[in-house]
């Protein structure tokens, strides 16, 4: 029977690749035909490709899926893209949920890459793309300038807790201080790098420019939104973007008995969630239309945070439909769509009048 996809699902380690090669029919069967382990090293990669060539069945191409594990994955990925591979990249969690519909009862390396080959030849999945240079240094500066802020908040309570001793050491003060100069002065370093590096690219400085009028939004948050989601490459709507940060709400509902609270599922990138924390907690303070928002919200529910965090849903769709669309923010935009709705009401109205009169 002809095979009309060819998958290899390859679980990635530090230090090996263990691959699957699946096999999809006409009838929707499918067959894991071989699998094989790689080291993920230069050389791994060129034999991995060289036996996923011999297995190959010359009636279609083949397609990598691997997970999103860490840093492990990516030199493979770079490679195989620069080789014109086609490949997918899955979240972990994506491929844990669906492992938990199959009756594997044993987790391996073998077994996780035939689930990952198994995803892939029944799901129809976006072909990954590198990310570009100015994105992916943007994402690197920004991931160390957010671990460098997380350690200065240590050192911060570790400056509290020994002021508030009974006979603090003056030399472990000082130590700590210095520390903490350190740090800010990196992080000073960092921010000064980032903006110097938007500001070389004509393009994406105005993608800024245009993302920062929203209030609450400065170039930090921009920057953050853009290098996490590869200037929104792979993003088709709103829907998509708000699941790939994890603000898609999860519920669990069954019959009578089981009626669980609603909540964000927090299964995707992390720090976008953060990103947008600050910018809507400010949003909610300077601008009317958030401002009037988060209100409702509280008086419907009367819970702070959960309206906050929709806020940020917003603040976050919104970035997305500026760069898109390349325009500004317009404070007055909800009410001209009000209007714009009253209009048609009353144009929808006077229709139906004359028809009544016809």
């Amino acid at each position: 029977m002809k095979a009309i996809k060819q998958t290899i699902g390859v679980d990635v380690a530090q230090d090996e690749l263990v691959c699957s090669f699946g096999l999809l029919f006409e009838d929707l069967s499918w067959q894991i035909k071989a699998r094989k382990t790689f080291g993920n090293h230069p050389s791994g990669f060129k034999a991995c490709l060289k036996w996923a060539e011999s297995m190959r069945d010359s009636g279609s191409e083949v397609l990598f899926v691997m997970e999103a594990t860490g840093v492990y994955h990516e030199k493979f990925a770079h490679w195989l893209v620069d080789q014109g591979q086609k490949l997918s990249i899955v979240l972990p969690t994506k491929i844990s949920n669906y492992m938990r519909t199959l009756s594997t009862k044993t987790v391996t390396d073998s077994t996780c890459a035939d689930a990952i080959t198994q995803f892939g030849l029944e799901r129809k999945l976006d072909h990954w793309a590198p990310p570009k240079p100015i994105f992916r240094t943007l994402r690197q500066l920004t991931r160390e300038r957010d671990q460098i802020v997380a350690e200065r908040v240590t050192v911060d309570n570790q400056i509290h807790a020994e002021n508030t001793e009974a006979f603090p050491n003056a030399n472990s003060l000082k130590r700590l201080n210095e520390r903490r100069k350190l740090l800010c002065k990196q992080e000073r370093e960092i921010k000064n790098e980032i903006h110097h590096l938007v500001k070389s690219d004509q393009e994406l400085d105005q993608a800024v420019k245009r993302i920062t009028s929203i209030p609450g939004v400065g170039e930090l948050t921009a920057v953050i939104v853009l290098a996490e989601t590869n200037g929104f490459e792979l993003v088709r709507n709103k829907r998509q973007l708000t699941s790939y940060a994890g603000f898609d709400v999860r519920e669990k509902q069954s019959g009578t008995s089981v009626k669980g609270k609603p909540k964000i599922s927090k299964k995707g990138n992390r720090s976008l969630r953060k990103a947008m924390h600050l910018p809507a907690l400010a949003a909610i303070r300077h601008c009317e239309i958030y401002k009037g928002t988060f209100a409702r919200l509280v008086g419907r529910h009367g819970i702070k945070m959960k309206a906050a965090v929709a806020v940020q849903r917003k603040l976050l769709e919104l970035i997305y439909i500026l760069f898109r669309n390349k325009t500004t923010f317009d404070p007055a935009y909800e009410e001209k769509r009000e209007d714009g709705k009253n209009h048609a009401s009353l144009y929808s109205l006077a229709d139906a009048d004359l028809r009544n009169e016809n």
